[in-house]
């Protein structure tokens, strides 16, 4: 069958506009939504809007910071669980809700309920106790405890937290026997341990910092898997002997059956808002540590991290 020059062109033509529709990429064509689960002018919400400020510079529409507080984020978590996965409606996770709280208690999804897009921040948590001469370092703890089972308080920053986590796992890897005085915040851990109510305090080195440089209290360890800057002479549990490995981790997850195209844009515009002037500025003021993973890898930690809370609860 022969074809005319006139009906070739357009063939052609065609074919190159067709190509050329297949090879557009999602683009936000409304205000993103940032869902955080804890109140305005905490270390979530001051996370997220670092990175909102970040996208302003690289996406065309701007990212909205939402606060649902309420239930140590399980509230927010469910609501993003629940919302269409059209790029539209993010959450800021990583920490207590996604890894800690549904070990502990029953929650209306699961971490396959989410979709990673990439990790920002990092919050090492640290163990300490007031410097009154009984306990010098994490052996002189443990020592302590096993010769008075039961007797030893710990205070976090509430039940289900990662900060409760951390210390059950310890507990259970260290063959100690303590027992847990959940307060209401950060700040309330700090008094608690000051004021003798615990003997040891659970939170993260910026909580404490402080109070360490003054001489109160002395660190003991870190959950992480290297050296906090800051305070480098604190030993982390794994060089102690300890297989434990627990942070607090901030990350955007937007709800599972997010398309891979809406996904390979998000992931892509996150990891350069990262590196925006009005990202750095937020977290700088705030001492914050950036730490970039992919999404892929941002889950694989939260599922790691998640086994791990769940093997220690286990009797």
């Amino acid at each position: 069958m022969k074809f005319s020059r006139r009906t070739v062109c357009f063939l052609l033509g065609s074919a190159m506009l067709a190509g050329t529709a297949v090879a557009q990429t999602w683009e936000p064509t409304k205000p993103i939504q940032l869902i955080v689960g804890f109140s305005p002018g905490g270390g979530t919400d001051v996370i997220a809007r670092a990175i909102a400020a970040g996208s302003q510079e690289v996406m065309p529409q701007p990212m909205v910071v939402i606060n649902k507080p309420g239930a140590s984020g399980v509230i927010a978590a469910d609501a993003v669980s629940r919302a269409a996965p059209d790029g539209y409606t993010l959450l800021v996770a990583g920490g207590s809700e996604s890894t800690s709280l549904p070990n502990h208690q029953q929650v209306s999804y699961k971490q396959s309920s989410f979709r990673p897009i990439g990790h920002v921040i990092r919050l090492r948590m640290m163990v300490v106790v007031k410097n009154d001469g009984k306990i010098k370092n994490f052996a002189d703890l443990v020592k302590y405890a096993k010769a008075n089972p039961g007797k030893m308080a710990y205070g976090t920053s509430g039940v289900g937290s990662l900060t409760h986590s951390m210390m059950l796992m310890v507990n259970k890897a260290a063959g100690i026997d303590t027992f847990h005085v959940p307060y209401k915040g950060d700040a309330e851990v700090v008094t608690g341990i000051l004021g003798d109510q615990v003997q040891i305090g659970l939170g993260s080195p910026d909580q404490f910092k402080s109070w360490i440089d003054t001489g109160k209290l002395i660190p003991l360890t870190l959950s992480s898997n290297d050296r906090f800057p800051g305070l480098p002479n604190v030993p982390t549990l794994k060089e102690l002997g300890y297989d434990i490995y627990l942070e607090n981790m901030k990350g955007v997850v937007a709800p599972a059956g997010l398309p891979d195209e809406i996904y390979t844009y998000l992931n892509e515009k996150l990891r350069k808002a990262m590196e925006t002037e009005g990202f750095r500025n937020i977290v700088n003021k705030s001492n914050f540590e950036v730490q970039y993973m992919d999404g892929p890898m941002f889950g694989r930690t939260m599922a790691s991290m998640s086994n791990g809370i769940a093997a220690a609860l286990k009797k």
